[in-house]
Order: C-alpha cells, then sequence, then structure tokens
C-alpha cells in the first residue's frame, strides 16, 4: 500500500512547484511589460528548455552544452522565483529585468535549437561491437624428439657364411600430445559455430589457427578436439 501511494505524492509536489514556477514567472514578466498572451508564454518557454536539457542529459550522458542549458534555465526559474518574493519592486522594476526579459525569446530559441541540432560527440557515438577477446594461453613449448642413430647399411661381397641382418632402427618416439586449456577450447568452439553460421560449412584449420592466432600445432590439437 505504501508503495502505491509515493509515486502520488512525488506528482503531486511536482506539480505544486511547476505551478508556483509557472505562475512566477507570468507574474514577472507581466510586472517587465509583457501583457496578455506573451506573459504566459515565458514560463512555457522557461520550462520547455529546461525539460529539454534534462532530456539531453538524460539521453546523451554528461555534455557541456546540455548542462549549460540546463543551468541557464534553471536560474531564469530561479530568479524568477526569487524576484516575486518581495525582493524586487515589481510596480517599477529595473531596466535590468526589463532587458532580460526582453532577451529571452532569443536567448531560448537558440538553446532550444542547439540541444535539438547539435551533433554527438565521438564518445556518444555507438561504438562498433567488439571482437570477443581470445583468452591468453601460455606459450606451448614445442619439444622435438631426439632421432635415434640409424646404422648405415654397407653394401658388402657375398661371403659364405651369411651375416645376421642388420637390427632394423626403433620407431621414432611420437611427437607428445599439445595440452589446450578448456577456456581456449570453448572460445574455438564459438567462433566454430559462428563461422558455420556465417558460411554453412565447419572451418578448416587454417581459418581457425588465423583467428585464434596459435601455432599449427595447437591449431590441429583443437580441431581434432572441435570434431
Amino acid at each position: 500500500m505504501t508503495r502505491s501511494i509515493r509515486p502520488d505524492a512525488v506528482l503531486v509536489q511536482a506539480v505544486i512547484a511547476g505551478a508556483l514556477s509557472f505562475a512566477h514567472l507570468h507574474d514577472l514578466a507581466a510586472a517587465a511589460g509583457q501583457t496578455g498572451w506573451k506573459a504566459w508564454a515565458y514560463p512555457v518557454s522557461v520550462d520547455l528548455l529546461l525539460v529539454a536539457a534534462w532530456r539531453r542529459l538524460r539521453s546523451d550522458g554528461p555534455s557541456r552544452l546540455a548542462w549549460c542549458w540546463f543551468i541557464v534555465a534553471l536560474f531564469a526559474s530561479l530568479g524568477a522565483n526569487v524576484a516575486t518574493a518581495g525582493f524586487l519592486d515589481l510596480e517599477h522594476p529595473p531596466a535590468l529585468l526589463r532587458l532580460g526579459v526582453a532577451g529571452w525569446p532569443a536567448v531560448a530559441f537558440l538553446g532550444g535549437t542547439l540541444l535539438a541540432h547539435a551533433p554527438k560527440s565521438a564518445e556518444d557515438r555507438v561504438p562498433d561491437s567488439p571482437a570477443p577477446a581470445t583468452p591468453v594461453t601460455e606459450p606451448v613449448t614445442e619439444t622435438e624428439p631426439e632421432a635415434e642413430p640409424v646404422s648405415a647399411v654397407v653394401d658388402t661381397p657375398a661371403l659364405p657364411a651369411a651375416e645376421p641382418a642388420p637390427a632394423e632402427p626403433a620407431p621414432a618416439a611420437a611427437a607428445p600430445a599439445v595440452p589446450v586449456p578448456a577456456a581456449l577450447v570453448d572460445h574455438a568452439r564459438k567462433v566454430a559455430d559462428d563461422h558455420r553460421a556465417r558460411t554453412g560449412s565447419p572451418i578448416d584449420t587454417d581459418t581457425l589457427r588465423a583467428r585464434l592466432g596459435v601455432p599449427p600445432q595447437l591449431a590441429h590439437a583443437i580441431a581434432a578436439q572441435l570434431a
């Protein structure tokens, strides 16, 4: 029940504050010699400039232009509230007040135009979607198997006694399996799925190695796990 009352109280407070500020701006414009509909147009102009600057701040983030015009409109509204509180003789307004009220339409038009049509800065533009970061892996040291010496076979003339055939060299030790981190395998699977979705064909080892930036042996090991 309390949560449903709070927005209503805030709305009532906003309506009261807006009505008082609107009336003060109207009284100040009327005291400065603006009569009829012109006196009612001044509070509308001030409040619209204030709202436009606030919306620019909410949509584009911090901006010097938006903050500048927000402060200008806020000071105009606050100045009208203070001036109508008895600090100025509205029966005989000073010439500076008349000058400010007379020049406000041009100032408000300039501020509204700049807020509506000023281009966004480079920071406000939508950046391109960043490429997926490649997880950093420790460099894999490639160990080459030591080749065992192979005995050379020398052609000899035939002898009465047959000599035993030379022993065949032992097969070279198989290359050790390259360890592949699990995180790199998961990232490679995402890259392969993206390639298949874009091209309709599975990714080959060379393309996978180029996309991941890994050595050929590691790329073959990853491709074997993705198969």
